[in-house]
């Protein structure tokens, strides 16, 4: 088979959070993968520094999963989840509930992360409805946060260039905690920040405002990832779990990005020993080999609304492609690969050598934080003067063509690489990123 090569037509494709113009002046092209190396189309090898987008957390091209999907696609390519069934989808939604915080055993498959948001933001509303709390209506997110592109994620989700365009259009009922970072107070923290707990405490001043009977949720990241990994302090999310359970307001963990081995355990959840009542899930637990989410929901929740009505259905949500038969087939082959190779332990193993190399960073030019926790990193730049981003942006292509994929948000470098990596590899991927630096005005 001939070698692909870069299309002589690029002006088709409308290419996602995706500088278009630029990209196709100058186009990064990737023709192959495995293991932990993307292959470029020029035949060289690039280290993947961020498991793709944050979610081939076990390594390119497993051949189990491969096989997986092949198999089931030659058995059955496609079952419709409304009003019927097949096998792997609930073999699948045991084998993800096995892996969460207990209670949180019912599972509701997705396609994407911004499907589980907006699933987990439905079924918190059409909870307390059942309840007899209908004007239970408003929800609250974070600034700072990320939680998908439907208009429920944006709503909720705090980050401004995502909102502004689409501002007149969101969701009512909407109001935002303030976020964690803080570089004066916490700069080059390694793991959990010690200061900013009390930041969990301006829940209870929204609260007050709007009247605690007329929330239904809080969702945070445990980790804000795509913002710039941010850390939560010490006690932050306890915090947030005490207040919310205090107001019976459900708690919602976003765990696109931390999910499935990503800190050191299967959940951050699991990780910072905090447990919401809904969880949603995407990236990590097909390793990225099909598209598929989740949202793993506390029992209570999901009785409370299946015993509610009368007979027939009972929730009206739902995507032609949930529990998708190829997509169920990856899961079961991807979370068979994590328990066999023991991987978030892997994971948990290689953190300090992980936050070592990481934080060999400080002293190098341009950069005044380094943050930390399992096998994630953010490197944050000073900006150039009236040129935010252009820095990272520019570090993010040399390292590209030195070999190394690294992500940028805003002025901070992301590290998060498949869980199979070795301490020479993370050696590698920091040691690029501090000889790039030194490079670049």
């Amino acid at each position: 088979m001939n070698a692909p090569h870069t299309p002589t037509d690029m002006s088709h494709l409308w290419m996602p959070f995706t500088a278009n113009r630029q990209f196709k002046a100058h186009p990064r092209m990737l023709a192959s993968a495995k293991g932990m190396y993307y292959t470029s189309l020029d035949g060289r090898q690039i280290l993947d520094g961020t498991s793709g987008l944050w979610c081939v957390n076990a390594g390119h091209c497993r051949e189990e999963i491969t096989e997986a999907i092949s198999r089931q696609a030659g058995i059955m390519d496609y079952a419709p989840g409304f009003q019927l069934g097949h096998p792997l989808a609930f073999q699948a939604a045991t084998a993800v509930a096995e892996l969460m915080p207990q209670g949180l055993d019912r599972i509701f498959f997705t396609n994407s992360g911004s499907e589980s948001v907006d699933t987990a933001l439905k079924i918190a509303l059409a909870y307390h409805r059942a309840r007899g709390e209908g004007q239970r209506t408003r929800l609250i997110g974070r600034e700072r946060g990320y939680h998908g592109v439907g208009f429920g994620g944006i709503s909720v989700g705090g980050i401004s260039p995502n909102r502004k365009i689409f501002s007149g259009a969101l969701l009512p009922a909407i109001d935002h905690l303030p976020h964690t970072h803080n570089l004066e107070q916490n700069a080059f923290s390694k793991g959990q920040p010690n200061w900013g707990a009390h930041l969990a405490e301006e829940l209870e001043r929204i609260l007050a405002l709007h009247d605690p009977s007329t929330v239904a949720a809080v969702i945070v990241e445990p980790m804000a990832g795509s913002t710039g990994v941010l850390v939560p302090p010490k006690g932050y999310l306890e915090k947030l779990r005490e207040i919310t359970s205090k107001h019976g307001i459900l708690l919602i963990f976003d765990e696109v990005i931390t999910g499935y081995g990503r800190v050191g355990a299967a959940t951050a959840s699991e990780f910072f020993g905090v447990t919401p009542d809904l969880i949603t899930m995407a990236k990590g637990i097909s390793n990225a080999a099909v598209p598929c989410g989740a949202v793993a929901v506390r029992r209570d929740v999901h009785d409370a609304i299946v015993e509610s009505g009368p007979a027939g259905i009972e929730f009206f949500h739902g995507y032609t492609y949930s529990a998708h038969p190829m997509a169920c087939a990856a899961v079961l082959a991807t979370l068979d690969i994590y328990r066999r190779d023991n991987l978030f332990a892997r994971a948990r193993e290689l953190a300090p050598a992980f936050e070592k190399a990481a934080h060999g960073l400080k002293g190098t030019q341009h950069v005044i934080d380094v943050r930390n926790i399992g096998l994630v990193a953010g490197v944050e730049l000073s900006p150039r003067a009236g040129a935010p981003g252009a820095r990272a942006a520019e570090a993010f292509q040399r390292c590209f063509d030195t070999g190394l994929m690294v992500r940028y948000t805003g002025d901070t470098l992301a590290v998060s690489p498949p869980l199979i990596i070795d301490e020479k590899q993370i050696e590698q991927i920091f040691q690029t990123i501090g000889s790039v630096l030194k490079e670049i005005a």
